[in-house]
């Protein structure tokens, strides 16, 4: 079963490509699907600059919400991490939880 961390936030890739060693690992995209002659195919998406992926709490970078899925970038350096921290302004313990209310109709 997939986990979800306590945190992560999203990004467009082409944020992330401003790290110079940024290297995505492509191997590991989720696959998109479509239906062709009524049966479903999977085959291998490609990772534009307008794509949103997401920085976890592990400094991790991955193609969906869950921590340890579908990786694109792992190469954890203290200068990633400062990157992601000046740049990408991305801080576990001071960003605020975004609030959702329900309102009944």
């Amino acid at each position: 079963m997939a986990t979800v961390g306590k945190y992560c936030k999203a990004y467009l890739v082409q944020e992330l490509c401003q790290f110079l060693n940024w290297d995505k690992q492509v191997d590991y995209l989720k696959k998109e699907s479509q239906y062709m002659d009524g049966k479903e195919v999977q085959y291998e998406r490609k990772l534009t600059d307008e794509d949103v992926v997401y920085l976890q709490e592990n400094y991790v970078v991955t193609d969906g919400i869950f921590l340890e899925d579908h990786i694109v970038y792992n190469n954890i350096t203290p200068e990633w991490q400062a990157f992601c921290k000046t740049v990408l302004q991305f801080d576990v313990s001071t960003d605020e939880p975004v609030k959702v209310s329900i309102s009944a109709i």
